[in-house]
């Protein structure tokens, strides 16, 4: 196949969630990419490798990528030859969830400047480097993206997406009840939804 789609994993999934997508992409090639990074400038090292590695001879490459996945190919991939993007619960403003999570456990930007890193009480680490970084490397995305966003999704905000949207080349959708984490049979089923009419656009 010259038509490949490169299916990028949120916190805690795997590549094996690609095989969800193959039967709703007939004729691609729908790979699942298991990486390693943590943070987005081990994204930056990583993903190109991998990407240039699939993408050779192929005709067509498009993106599928979930929550952090999302933030991580926006920071890595963004001058790379995309035909166009599907993020689900996509995390586009990365500097919010970092204070977004500091004002649930009540540490100010002092502390986490002078202690470097703070482990949270919901299993999270808190990194002064990471805050630095997101805010000196904004999203700069100019790549057609459809969006699939939860009405329910508590990572992000509807406020904070649509300002994605807007300043991007993207397009949202919204599920009435549906979360950050698209996993129940319903949600599944407007995800298959969104894909099938969004592909034929």
């Amino acid at each position: 196949m010259e038509k490949t789609i490169i299916y990028i994993h949120g916190k805690g999934g795997n590549a094996r969630e690609a095989e969800y997508y193959k039967p709703l992409f007939q004729g691609y090639n729908v790979i699942g990419y298991d990486y390693k990074a943590q943070t987005p400038w081990e994204a930056k090292e990583e993903f190109p490798i991998f990407f240039d590695l699939v993408s050779k001879n192929q005709k067509s490459i498009m993106l599928i990528a979930n929550s952090i996945g999302a933030y991580f190919a926006m920071q890595a991939l963004t001058d790379k030859k995309i035909d166009r993007a599907f993020f689900i619960s996509p995390i586009v403003n990365m500097e919010k969830v970092i204070l977004n999570m500091m004002t649930w456990e009540g540490i100010t930007e002092n502390d986490l400047q002078e202690k470097k890193e703070i482990r949270t009480a919901f299993g999270e680490t808190l990194s002064y480097e990471y805050l630095e970084y997101v805010r000196k490397h904004p999203i700069d995305w100019n790549i057609f993206t459809d969006v699939l966003y939860g009405e329910k999704d508590n990572i992000t905000s509807r406020e904070t997406m649509l300002d994605f949207v807007n300043r991007h080349n993207a397009r949202l959708t919204e599920m009435k009840n549906g979360e950050h984490w698209f996993h129940t049979e319903e949600q599944m089923k407007f995800l298959a939804f969104w894909i099938s009419h969004n592909t034929k656009s």
